[in-house]
């Protein structure tokens, strides 16, 4: 299979060696399995495709038809071939950008020195540097994604390909090597093509935590004490002093297992299960890197205190201390694995010689360290000595700490039915004032308040089952328990109290989540009031952590209207925390696309509200995202810098305070966009019928993409489906709706009352306003009116076809505007992104258009065959995901 070259510049002849070189072994594959007729229609449909793109209108014709003729039997293969070079183009990309980074560590361009470098030239002095390096905390969430569909087997097959187009790259590489190295790529494009990519069954939610647990074990691992190796390297350059071992500014948290909200399939045992299988895995990794640890450390010197702690451990005197300390850790180690392993096959073991905190393993590592820096053995003491500390430290004995998520409705119905059952007023039923007073009494009460006799129903026992299994672990195995549809204080109080009462023995935080754009508007009020109650201050020990919803916000009131109140809330939060003397931690509930408030994560970063960092940064980081960012370990070590380099530019050079007129103009287009976006979503009469039947919105809740049904309500319409599904769909067909809705016209709007002056100075002066632009720059790029023209054409009723033009119409005066704001043809932001897209739509292309053949063969002829159709729609749909990539 060819490529699309010219697109390129030359500045990417290593990619498109590459691109090339994956079509060709995709396209031997493919020969070997169905023929040379075969691969001459793929080879068919990718050029009559590519001059299509061109403006061929016969080709496109001749596109269209040859496609329509493609029997049943047929679409499976041709979508298989087209989703899997569009996912072998993205392995050459991101090893192409890896690549390029390599090759220019050392020559002062990477984002840690070039932020030292900016940070220097700005006059932050030695001591402020190091200090805030040593404070700071990034904290990555990994979060399941309902819209992945690539198996966790093909995903080991793409880290295979990875090295070898390492391998490939070497320049001391002799041709019996270089052969050998295309001969193994060979075989895993091969391995690719002959496995089922798609799943045959929906995956559990211990599935999901799996998925997570692996990107640890293959990437994560590796890249966290490599990127702490440069961070310390780069920080002693600039201010004489490394990163100390006690530092940790990278941790990982995840929601796989631990979020409920709206998924009945994440249970109190699963919420356990997963639990288990994390310090299990964590074991594991320990207890193999705890082997080779103990024969690098075979010297006899150490301090007294190191002596004595070998000694206590064997009764007698050591002349290897080091690895007496290190054997003893891996014999407990192997202990708690076996231990885990018991528990999760239904034993109760006894626990003896399990290590359940962290400490048990840091510290005998941290005396280790202790003993041979004060032995002038320094070097060694950095060496995988350090790499343990940093792990144990970034990862602990459970591998990520598990948030814990739930509706706050869920914890209402709990406590109506206790008080109901008790005789007492129905909690439901009171006012907010009543339920505080309710809620601060019993916390404050020492007798308890559930009685043994109470019989709860089915849905409130399952969330004080909830509440007993996070009472029964260390806090440090568990991040916050966060609460969704929270509102009020007595939302968060109520939880603290189902937490008491079921034994917790520490003070769990607890984070509101607001995620509509009411929630958005009275988040301010809602934490002053918190704040406001002595008896929670002195709980939350004066810290408070907020998650804020990009994805439900954008949702409910459109990108540009949602990003403006994300802003000011965060804005608000931050200056109330301040004034309040607590110290904030605002956790950004942020996706890929643009509408669920994802992008270059560094333009993000640095586009929050001045104050609102501080230092601290918690992020989501998605299924389909995570693969991207963190799927290799060099690929997750470039993030890793990047998301660090961010947070400490935010923390020191925070960006500036926007100017009334900015705040004037951004109020009128979050006005102007949102009577525009809730116009079309929620008052046009035909706009659901339009949405179901322009995109496979209703297709994506059949097929096995995810643990979470697509729809908190199943018998609710559009208002109830998920952020994750109403996106994606629309990615699908290309029209991108939610990303832009409403943006265009309110800019419009701006130029006609005379504010463009105003809107230059924005994009050019206000890193939130231009990182708005860029981001909807990008989107526009990804757009195409004529692929969501055609799926209009075959999918939708004539009668409703209207809605479709009308959205194009507004698209088109969208992407006109911008570009007239930009002062020029869109680039996405850089050049690159662009004819990154443009290679791919060749490849595409076809899988839309057989995309909206499969969805109409699908509505109107049933009887076809099911199992190779909806398995070619579920491939079109992955294959769709890549083609975009940051899509759900």
């Amino acid at each position: 299979m060819a490529t699309n070259e010219s697109a390129l510049t030359d500045e990417h002849a290593a990619l498109r060696q590459n691109v090339h070189l994956m079509g060709e072994l995709l396209g031997n594959a493919i020969e070997g399995h169905l023929g040379t007729d075969f691969l001459d229609k793929i080879e068919q449909i990718r050029g009559l495709s590519k001059t299509a793109r061109s403006g061929d209108e016969d080709a496109h014709k001749q596109l269209l038809d040859f496609l329509h003729s493609l029997s049943d039997h047929e679409l499976l293969p041709v979508t298989r071939a087209f989703t899997q070079f569009l996912n072998l183009a993205n392995l050459a990309e991101q090893y192409h950008v890896v690549s390029r980074h390599r090759e220019q560590v050392g020559e002062a361009v990477d984002h840690l020195e070039e932020l030292f470098t900016h940070l220097k030239n700005n006059q932050i002095d030695a001591d402020t540097l190091h200090r805030h390096v040593q404070d700071m905390e990034v904290e990555l969430v990994l979060t399941a994604h309902p819209t992945e569909v690539t198996r966790r087997t093909v995903i080991q097959k793409f880290t295979g390909i990875i090295q070898c187009l390492g391998e490939l790259d070497r320049s001391d590489l002799l041709p019996r090597e270089r052969e050998e190295a295309t001969e193994r790529l060979q075989q895993l494009v091969s391995q690719i093509w002959h496995t089922n990519e798609i799943r045959d069954n929906r995956p559990t939610p211990v599935d999901e935590s799996r998925w997570g647990f692996a990107t640890v074990e293959h990437s994560l691992w590796t890249a966290v004490p490599r990127f702490l190796n440069r961070l310390d390297k780069r920080l002693e350059a600039e201010t004489g002093q490394g990163l100390s071992t006690t530092a940790m500014p990278i941790k990982f948290s995840s929601w796989m297992g631990g979020d409920r909200d709206g998924n009945p399939n994440v249970t109190a045992k699963v919420t356990e299960r997963v639990l288990l299988n994390g310090r299990w895995m964590a074991a594991d990794l320990f207890v193999r890197d705890l082997k080779a640890l103990s024969a690098e450390l075979s010297m006899p010197e150490c301090t007294p205190e190191l002596q004595a702690l070998a000694e206590q451990m064997t009764g007698e005197g050591e002349s290897e201390p080091y690895r007496v300390i290190v054997r003893e850790l891996r014999r407990r180690m192997k202990i708690t694995r076996a231990w885990c392993e018991e528990r999760l096959n239904g034993e109760h073991p006894d626990d003896r010689g399990v290590l359940h905190r962290d400490a048990e393993l840091i510290e005998p590592l941290q005396a280790c360290y202790d003993s041979l820096c004060a032995n002038g053995m320094s070097l060694i003491a950095k060496g995988a000595l350090r790499d343990m500390l940093w792990r144990a430290r970034s990862f602990g004995l459970g591998l990520v700490r598990l948030d814990i998520r739930q509706e706050s409705g869920r914890h209402t119905k709990v406590l109506s039915e206790l008080t109901r059952y008790l005789g007492l007023p129905d909690y439901a039923e009171a006012s907010e004032e009543e339920r505080q007073a309710f809620l601060l009494a019993e916390l404050n009460s020492v007798r308890p308040l559930i009685s043994p006799r109470w019989q709860p129903s089915a849905d409130s026992q399952e969330v004080l089952d909830t509440c007993r299994v996070i009472a029964q672990q260390e806090q440090e195995r568990l991040g916050p328990y966060i609460i969704s549809m929270a509102s009020t204080p007595s939302d968060v109080l109520g939880v603290i109290l189902l937490l008491r009462e079921s034994g917790c023995p520490f003070n769990m935080p607890v984070a509101p989540l607001f995620e509509t754009l009411a929630d958005l508007e009275g988040a301010e009020a809602s934490i002053h009031a918190l704040l406001d109650l002595p008896w929670y201050r002195d709980y939350a020990a004066h810290k408070q952590m907020v998650m804020v919803g990009y994805s439900d916000s954008a949702k409910d009131a459109g990108q540009m209207a949602a990003a403006w109140a994300q802003y000011r809330a965060m804005e608000g939060l931050t200056n109330l925390c301040k004034e309040k003397g607590v110290s904030l931690t605002l956790f950004h509930g942020r996706g890929g696309t643009v509408g669920r408030g994802g992008g270059p994560a560094h333009k993000a970063i640095l586009s929050q509200p001045p104050g609102s960092v501080n230092g601290h940064l918690r992020v989501t980081e998605q299924g389909e995202m995570i693969r991207f960012k963190f799927g290799f370990p060099r690929i997750a070590e470039e993030s890793l810098a990047l998301y660090a380099s961010a947070t400490l530019e935010a923390t020191l050079l925070p960006p500036p305070e926007p100017k009334p007129e900015w705040r004037e103009v951004m109020n009128h287009l979050a006005e102007d966009s949102l009577a525009v976006y809730r116009g079309m979503v929620r008052e046009e009469e035909a706009f659901v019928p339009y949405f179901r039947a322009a995109t496979p919105e209703l297709e994506l809740g059949l097929l096995p993409l995810g643990s979470r049904p697509s729809k908190r309500n199943p018998n609710g319409g559009v208002e109830s489906l998920r952020a994750i599904p109403w996106i994606f769909s629309w990615s699908q067909n290309r029209l991108m709706l939610p990303a832009w809705l409403g943006s265009g016209v309110a800019l419009r709007k701006a130029i006609a009352r005379g504010d463009e002056d105003v809107l230059r100075d924005m994009m050019a002066n206000w890193p939130f306003f231009s990182a708005r632009m860029d981001l909807l720059e990008m989107v526009y790029l990804k757009t195409d009116a004529d692929i969501a023209a055609y799926y209009d054409q075959r999918l939708v009723p004539e009668e409703l076809q209207y809605l479709g033009e009308k959205l194009r119409i507004l698209l088109s005066d969208a992407v006109q505007v911008t570009t007239e704001l930009k002062g020029g043809e869109l680039t996405g932001g850089h050049p690159w992104v662009r004819q990154s897209i443009e290679l791919r739509n060749p490849y595409s292309d076809p899988l839309h258009y057989l995309q909206a053949e499969l969805l109409f063969r699908a509505r109107h002829v049933p009887e076809a065959v099911l199992s190779e159709r909806d398995q070619a729609l579920m491939v079109t749909i992955t294959g769709i995901a890549a083609g975009m990539r940051n899509t759900g």
